[in-house]
């Protein structure tokens, strides 16, 4: 499968559901002041997600999870478990996040689905780098579902 790559915002995308570049969840979310891809989802979603992120437990590295949307749109979030304990990712755990995040909305039957670059901010891997890894993982693939992958890129004021 070839995915479609924008530029914009991931919250902005008309899909089923979003991806959440997440953590492995063992430190309780309301201890850390999520960024990026994370903060801009609480920051319109609202709690609720977050809190059923952290009944969950602890997610394995390449892990995904999913929950309702909050208060955005959408039909549900996946949050993969992009980052180790020592806030980097890697080949594998970006990879086997996209696996994971894939598995679910071929379980859910989701139609569409939109990723932010796994494992580029916090993970600190890089924007083309995780992005060149993520098509790796998507070339070995097979989903009825469109998928895109957002290149963050903010408003011009």
């Amino acid at each position: 499968m070839i995915p479609q790559i924008v530029s914009g915002d991931l919250l902005d995308q008309n899909v089923d559901v979003i991806v959440n570049a997440w953590n492995r969840n063992i430190i309780p979310w309301w201890l850390l002041i999520p960024q990026g891809v994370s903060g801009a989802i609480k920051r319109r979603a609202g709690y609720a997600p977050f809190w059923e992120l952290g009944r969950m437990g602890a997610i394995p590295l390449g892990g995904a999870v999913q929950t309702s949307a909050g208060r955005l749109g959408y039909r549900a979030i996946i949050h993969v478990a992009g980052i180790s304990m020592g806030w980097r990712s890697s080949r594998r755990s970006i990879q086997d996040s996209v696996n994971s995040a894939m598995a679910l909305v071929n379980q859910h039957g989701y139609q569409s689905v939109a990723f932010p670059i796994i494992g580029a901010g916090t993970g600190g891997f890089g924007e083309e780098g995780a992005l060149d890894l993520m098509l790796e993982a998507f070339a070995a693939l097979e989903s009825p579902a469109r998928v895109i992958i957002v290149r963050y890129r903010q408003p011009l004021a």
